[in-house]
Parts: structure tokens; C-alpha cells; sequence
């Protein structure tokens, strides 16, 4: 595996430094900020491969910092939350995070997790075909999704979920389908964070997300791309 910069954001001084040690043991630059100004700053400054974002941050908290990062960065946000309700998680997904770790955790499950996403960023792309819908074209080889001539920035989770069902423009997938393939792995109650990415992925490409008529929801079982977007 290539040698990967990750930033470590968190104001629990032991749980950094935990982190750190396992992130080291597995080739990992490490770099860490325990507030969410030293965090933007270290973004800028630094520009780590993924970032570690813990939600409960003094001053400027966790949420803040992902989006104030979303507005001209793509790159991989894991939140870290010791909070336990879904809509709470669901928020951090909604605002830009690609995953999310609920506290007390593993720290070598964070560092799989960290893994499996940079896996998925920098994977080799099979040549394929853009594919184009409506004013919508997209390019795999070189990772860019095009509304006419404006280019749409999608994080990485956003533009695996959308070459999944681009690809397979009119087949159902399931939420679990959908997860098992841009995640690479399962774990209780991560389906319904699928509606939160293709929520996100709605407000960046439908003309009205309310209506959506790419990325189209069929009741009780998943959702599906239509290659036409008149359809």
C-alpha cells in the first residue's frame, strides 16, 4: 500500500495519540489538530489524504469544519461521534462525510475503514466508456461528472454510489446492494445512510431534487439511474 497522509482531529489527547500509533504501524504519515481551526488549517497547509473528524470538537465543531472543507475539497471525511441517535450521524453524512465510526470504538476498525476508502479513491479505473444522460456527462477515467460544462465535485463515496447505478442504468439496487459495493463491507444499520449519499448526490445533479428524474427511488426496495433524464 502506498504511504498515505491522514489528519487526525480530535481534542482527546489519548485517543489521538492511540490512533496515531495504529495509523503508524500501518505505513501511515500521521498529522493531528485538536480543535476545528487547527483542523481547516492543517487541511490547507497540509493536504492529508483523509481526514479523522471527531463531531465534538471545542469552538468550531466537527459539522462546521465538514462543510466549511466541502465548499472546495473532495477529500475523505470518517466522523468519529460517541453519539448514539441515527439522525445525528445521518446529519454529518448529509454535510459531506464519506463514513462514520461510532465511539467507544476499535481503533483497527477506524484504520480498515480509512483503508477501505482510499482503496476506493485511488483504485485503477477499468476503461470505460463516459456515459452521458441528459446534460449530465460522466467520465470514470478521469473521475469528473459534467453538468454541460460545469464540473460537479462529488466525494469519493458520492462517485462510486453514481457509477454503480449509472453503469446499470435501469436495474434496481437494493440500499444493502448499493452499501456492500461502495463500502466493501457491511455492519448494522449502515443501509440507511445510503439515502443520505443519494440525497447529497440529488441536490448536486437533479435540476429539481424534490423531482428526481436520474437518480430515481422505487418504494420498498432501493433506487435506480435513468439513463434519460426526460424519462
Amino acid at each position: 500500500m502506498a504511504q498515505y497522509t491522514v489528519l487526525i482531529v480530535d481534542d482527546d489527547v489519548k485517543l489521538v495519540q492511540l490512533l496515531q500509533t495504529y495509523f503508524n504501524k500501518e505505513g501511515f504519515i500521521t498529522y493531528t489538530a485538536g480543535d476545528g481551526l487547527d483542523a481547516l488549517i492543517a487541511v490547507r497547509e497540509r493536504k492529508p489524504d483523509i481526514m479523522v473528524l471527531d463531531l465534538m470538537l471545542p469552538g468550531l465543531d466537527g459539522y462546521e469544519v465538514c462543510k466549511k472543507i466541502r465548499r472546495d475539497s473532495d477529500i475523505p471525511i470518517i466522523m468519529l461521534t460517541a453519539r448514539d441517535e441515527e439522525s445525528d450521524r445521518l446529519v454529518g453524512l448529509e454535510i459531506g462525510a464519506d463514513d462514520y465510526v461510532t465511539k467507544p470504538f476499535s481503533p483497527k476498525e477506524v484504520v480498515a475503514r480509512v483503508k477501505a476508502i482510499l482503496r476506493r479513491a485511488n483504485k485503477e479505473v477499468i476503461r470505460k466508456e463516459p456515459i452521458k444522460a441528459g446534460g449530465l456527462t460522466i467520465d470514470f477515467e478521469r473521475h469528473q461528472v459534467l453538468n454541460g460544462s460545469q464540473e460537479i465535485e462529488l466525494t469519493p463515496t458520492e462517485f462510486k454510489l453514481l457509477e454503480i447505478l449509472a453503469s446499470n442504468a435501469g436495474r434496481v439496487f437494493t440500499r444493502l446492494q448499493i452499501v456492500e459495493q461502495t463500502q466493501g463491507y457491511t455492519f448494522e444499520g449502515y443501509e440507511r445512510t445510503i439515502d443520505a449519499h443519494i440525497k447529497n448526490l440529488r441536490r448536486k445533479l437533479e435540476p429539481n431534487p424534490k423531482k428526481p428524474t436520474y437518480i430515481q427511488t422505487v418504494y420498498g426496495i432501493g433506487y435506480k439511474f435513468t439513463g434519460d433524464s426526460n424519462e
